[in-house]
């Protein structure tokens, strides 16, 4: 990218954003050369503020997307959890008599549904999001990390009108939540930085290897297995459960149950570890995400 006119005197390199140069070709004219960062860095704070309002646009842009004529708009992000837990309350807790820690299994499958939903919506729709903003990325330069964090906040709005439902059914059946409720944005956090990290890294993934794109659909339902989605978190062998809690998901939905059921004690165990390997993906995946942002633009 050249600009000329910067007045700038010869021979003089100005530094500018995220470790790009600024360097004079002659005494007379001057060119700005905006070079790639070098090396493994972490994310730029000054720079994603100076674009905070691309970032809300995508956010938006996210939202308005999914709800743009609909039939049904936000009944939609109702329909996904209230038809799975009819279907596993079905399928596992009538059929297979699936344990559901001493409440009702519909309740017992939709409290993990709300927090389940937003985690693979999020991760899917982040994993393909370099893909589906390739001409954006092609035509301008902006901080590529704003388009797989955009979904990351846009699903929330799913989440706040699924976990509504969820207040109602607990009304609904008598269910007070317990004290540990206080602690449902902690919560929300994990859940938050799990999606954002995987996300990072499976989009960067996904623009080199077309294939990560495609998988994702049965990656999620493979996922959804190792949380306890369909079954309880008490059904795990206790010398295998640090080991099942790697999986931070598996925290957070057990979490989501024992704050707002009662069903257990909270799982900090889970959450512990839970929050290491979250920090890890969320740390590694912006490490990785720099590393390949240079080649974005030529790869997507």
């Amino acid at each position: 990218m050249l600009a000329d006119g910067l007045g700038m005197s010869e021979g003089r390199s100005v530094p500018v954003e995220n470790g790009m140069t600024v360097k004079p070709t002659t005494t007379n004219e001057h060119t700005l050369v905006i070079e790639p960062p070098r090396g493994w860095q972490l994310i730029d704070w000054e720079e994603l503020w100076r674009y905070r309002d691309l970032f809300f646009f995508l956010v938006w842009r996210d939202v308005k997307t999914r709800y743009a004529q609909s039939v049904l708009g936000v009944g939609w992000a109702v329909i996904q959890p209230v038809f799975s837990m009819i279907v596993f309350t079905v399928v596992f807790g009538g059929l297979a008599r699936v344990s559901s820690d001493g409440v009702p299994y519909a309740i017992f499958s939709y409290t993990a549904l709300v927090p389940w939903t937003y985690f693979a919506n999020a991760l899917t729709a982040a994993t393909g999001s370099l893909i589906a903003s390739s001409n954006m990325i092609t035509k301008v330069y902006f901080p590529r990390l704003v388009i797989p964090l955009a979904p990351v906040l846009a699903k929330l709005l799913d989440f706040g009108i699924a976990l509504l439902i969820l207040f109602g059914l607990m009304l609904w059946y008598g269910i007070a939540p317990t004290v540990w409720g206080l602690a449902l944005p902690l919560l929300v956090l994990l859940m938050m930085l799990t999606a954002a990290g995987m996300g990072m890294w499976l989009t960067a993934l996904a623009v080199q290897y077309r294939d990560v794109k495609y998988a994702m659909s049965f990656g999620v339902q493979l996922l959804m297995y190792a949380a306890p989605v369909v079954y309880p978190a008490s059904s795990v062998p206790p010398r295998f459960r640090l080991l099942y809690g790697l999986f931070p998901m598996a925290g957070v939905i057990e979490g989501f149950r024992s704050a707002l059921l009662g069903t257990n004690p909270m799982p900090w165990d889970l959450l512990g570890v839970g929050g290491v390997v979250a920090a890890a993906l969320v740390v590694s995946g912006l490490l990785y995400f720099r590393r390949m942002e240079r080649i974005f633009a030529d790869v997507v």
